[in-house]
């Protein structure tokens, strides 16, 4: 057994085959999610002051659960590869849900919390299903397909900070929903550009048609009159379901 998980983010230990296949004592691998958490190119803290200091390492067990799989799918730089490792991803998974974890830095961290806090199996499988979903689909016709991809890649983490905080609930987890998906909305309207270099268009091919903007001048980066107003509708999409999701704020404890 290794003295210390390899800091390693997930391309590179994926990479490292002695680590993949090391097993780490549950001290060992909560002080690699911890590392993870933070010390991540994301521009947000997964932890703050404002979270009870008890809920710290579950947090960074299931962030870095999150960070593994988004990874595999976008930091590999082959499709065929990114969903053979999702693929292996999704069986890590199951078999910890099983309890028969092969010993994997971030499954032998994430199982205490998954037991503690009852996180059911779906929202994880969810979130690995979105990541596939990026390798083999790169537009979207209308809403309801940006929408039916926000319900695995965005939705099942509010649900899952929910239970992390002791909630459990169908009207909660309705108004996290609209709030993850506006979330979701938000970074993809930054992120055109970005998402481009990966081939994603996210806007829907229908809300471009129908202000006379051919996908191919969002490719092309062209700035016209007619993106300018479709990119105003698909804001004024975000700011709505924001405004749905608000009261979630009233429901649930201060901090």
């Amino acid at each position: 057994m290794p003295a210390a998980v390899p800091q390693l983010a997930p391309k590179d230990f994926v990479q490292s085959e002695k680590a993949l296949e090391a097993v780490y004592t549950p001290a060992q691998a909560e002080a690699y999610t911890r590392w993870l958490a933070t010390r991540h190119y994301e521009n947000f803290h997964v932890v703050t002051f404002l979270l009870p200091k008890k809920l710290h390492q579950d947090f960074y067990n299931v962030y870095a659960f999150c960070r593994w799989a988004d990874d595999l799918g976008d930091e590999i730089g082959d499709k065929d590869e990114s969903l053979r490792l999702l693929g292996w991803w999704r069986k890590e998974l199951h078999a910890m849900y099983e309890g028969r974890s092969g010993g994997h830095a971030v499954f032998t961290a994430l199982e205490g919390t998954a037991q503690r806090h009852r996180l059911p199996q779906s929202l994880f499988d969810d979130l690995i299903s979105a990541f596939e979903h990026d390798q083999r689909v790169s537009r979207y016709q209308n809403w309801e397909e940006v929408f039916d991809y926000c319900r695995c890649s965005a939705n099942p983490v509010g649900r899952l900070v929910l239970r992390l905080c002791g909630y459990a609930d169908d009207e909660r987890d309705r108004l996290s929903d609209a709030t993850c998906t506006a979330l979701q909305l938000a970074n993809f309207w930054q992120d055109v550009s970005v998402d481009l270099e990966k081939d994603r268009v996210y806007l829907p091919l229908d809300l471009l048609a129908r202000h006379g903007c051919p996908v191919a001048d969002v490719v092309s980066r062209r700035f016209s009159p007619a993106f300018a107003a479709a990119m105003r509708e698909a804001v004024g999409v975000a700011r709505g379901l924001f405004h749905q999701g608000l009261p979630l704020v009233k429901t649930v404890n201060r901090r």
